[in-house]
């Protein structure tokens, strides 16, 4: 489990959590260590210096691609919610349900609400990730199929180590940003050769995802450093409930709902996978490893997207496919080994 760092000193600190701190297990695998009475145990970690360094670095890896993988299934299961239900129900059923299981886990372990200097940046994790990402992604995939959908995402890690970069001030290397933009080079020469080169109304709404997604994951990221990534997608879903909740009233009352199995299951990964667990590892691993690195790790999702688009929605994959995914797995690797 991470130790938090103060933002002062580099010396050790304890925290008092008293019993607001939740029962036995709720911040497991997230968080810092805890103690007797809530206190945050920060211990000097055994073996040579740099072992805990290095395991965090894995662990954080791990973490990240875990969500990846979880993301990777976002688009088809979004397909498949598309069969019986509008992209508004859609969306806005998806928000109550990750809310529902976010708020009883808050409540479960007792926590505490954020203190309120961290308000605003779950605002922006609520417009970014929780509202804007889901919408724009949904009403884009009335028109664009799976596979083109999550090439242009594909832009994604570019755009979110740049957003990292202007809001916690890291600086990456050159050869970094080089990596970086060989690797959406990659997908945008992807997206043209699927395209024909003509954007399209769903592109639209894809690039304007990437925007707001980036955010929201940057702000995230910057907040999993101050409390544990879980609590981060649960505060902002929470805080995004009201309008979700009005937004599942008025779909429901305007769109055609048919619950078939594929629409009942996509809705429930959305919601379970896509919304919060996957959230919750990978903000987990941006706090661990940082939003650049992390946002690289995500230069592989297009691919795994359309993996499933071809196993569960019986999609052609364009035979490209295979050069575009070592060239993609060769600038992850590249950007892996590089230091901000």
């Amino acid at each position: 489990m991470r130790d938090n760092d103060s933002a002062i000193t580099p010396t050790a600190i304890a925290v008092s959590g008293g019993p607001a701190s939740g029962p036995p297990g709720c911040t497991a695998g997230d968080g810092p260590d805890t103690g007797p009475a809530g206190t945050v145990d920060h211990a000097p970690a055994d073996g040579p210096a740099g072992t805990t360094h290095s395991a965090s670095t894995s662990r954080g890896t791990a973490f990240a691609a875990l969500g990846v993988a979880a993301f990777s299934l976002t688009f088809p299961t979004t397909a498949w919610a598309l069969e019986g239900m509008g992209p508004w129900t859609a969306v806005m059923l998806r928000l109550v349900l990750a809310a529902a299981i976010a708020g009883g886990a808050l409540t479960v372990c007792r926590v505490r609400p954020p203190e309120r200097r961290h308000w605003a940046g779950l605002a922006v994790v609520a417009g970014g990730v929780v509202l804007g990402f889901p919408l724009l992604t949904t009403l884009a995939l009335r028109t664009s199929t799976t596979s083109h959908a999550a090439v242009v995402v594909g832009l994604l890690p570019l755009t979110t180590a740049a957003f990292g970069a202007l809001r916690t001030g890291t600086r990456p290397s050159r050869t970094f940003w080089f990596a970086s933009l060989a690797g959406a080079a990659v997908v945008i020469g992807f997206a043209v050769q699927q395209s024909g080169g003509a954007p399209s109304t769903g592109d639209l709404f894809l690039f304007a995802a990437l925007l707001v997604c980036a955010a929201g994951y940057t702000e995230g990221g910057r907040l999993a450093r101050e409390m544990p990534g879980w609590q981060v997608i649960g505060w902002a879903l929470v805080l995004a409930l009201p309008i979700s909740v009005v937004g599942t009233v008025a779909a429901l009352a305007t769109e055609p709902l048919h619950l078939t199995a594929h629409a009942v299951g996509g809705l429930l990964w959305l919601a379970i996978g896509s919304q919060f667990l996957g959230m919750v590892v990978w903000y987990r691993g941006m706090a661990d490893i940082g939003v650049a690195k992390a946002s690289q790790i995500q230069l592989a999702q297009p691919l795994l997207t359309m993996v499933w688009a071809v196993l569960l929605l019986g999609e052609h994959l364009p035979p490209t496919a295979a050069a575009a995914a070592l060239a993609v797995l060769v600038c992850i690797a590249v950007t892996q080994r590089t230091r901000g």
